[in-house]
C-alpha cells in the first residue's frame, strides 16, 4: 500500500499541477482515475487475502495519493493566480457573455484559496472512495483462491 500511494502521490501531484493550471475544475475527474488506479496497484502490492483488507489497503492508498493531488492542486493554483489574475479572468468571464461588476480584485483571491482548498478536499475523498473500489477490483479479478490439489490415487 505505501509504494503505491507514493507512486500515486507523485502521479497526482503531477497531474493536479498541470490540470490546475488549466482549470481546478479539471482535478476531479483526474482523480476518479488516479484512485482507482491507486487502489488497483495497492492489491498488485500487497496482495491482501481477505476483501476487507483489499479495499482498506485501497481507499487508504487513493487517500494518500489524494494529498499528493491537494499539494499539485494548491501549486497550480498559485501558477493560475499569477498567470491570470484577476483582469484576466474579468476578461475571460467577459468573453463568456456574463457581467463582470466592479473591481474583483481581493474577492478573486478569496475564491481562489477557498476554491483552492474545497477540490483539494473533494479530491481526497474520490481518491480514496475510488481507491476503495480500485482494492475491491483487484480483489475481484486477481485474489483467487488456489486451486485445492488433486486427490492422491490410491495406493495398490
Amino acid at each position: 500500500m505505501k509504494k503505491s500511494a507514493l507512486i500515486f502521490a507523485a502521479v497526482a501531484f503531477l497531474a493536479a499541477l498541470g490540470g490546475t493550471v488549466i482549470s481546478p475544475l479539471c482535478t476531479p475527474c483526474l482523480a476518479l482515475i488516479i484512485g482507482a488506479l491507486a487502489g488497483y496497484l495497492a492489491g498488485v502490492f500487497d496482495k491482501p487475502t481477505d476483501k476487507s483488507a483489499a479495499v482498506k489497503g485501497g481507499a487508504l492508498a487513493g487517500a494518500l495519493g489524494g494529498l499528493g493531488a491537494a499539494l499539485g492542486q494548491a501549486g497550480g493554483s498559485v501558477v493560475n493566480g499569477v498567470l491570470m489574475g484577476p483582469e484576466g479572468t474579468a476578461q475571460f468571464v467577459r468573453q463568456l457573455g456574463l457581467p463582470v461588476s466592479g473591481d474583483i480584485g481581493s474577492t478573486y483571491w478569496v475564491s481562489l484559496v477557498i476554491s483552492t482548498a474545497c477540490f483539494a478536499v473533494l479530491n481526497i475523498g474520490i481518491m480514496a472512495a475510488m481507491g476503495a473500489l480500485g482494492g475491491l477490483l483487484w480483489n475481484q479479478f486477481s485474489n483467487k483462491p488456489a486451486a485445492a490439489p488433486p486427490p492422491a490415487a490410491p495406493m495398490q
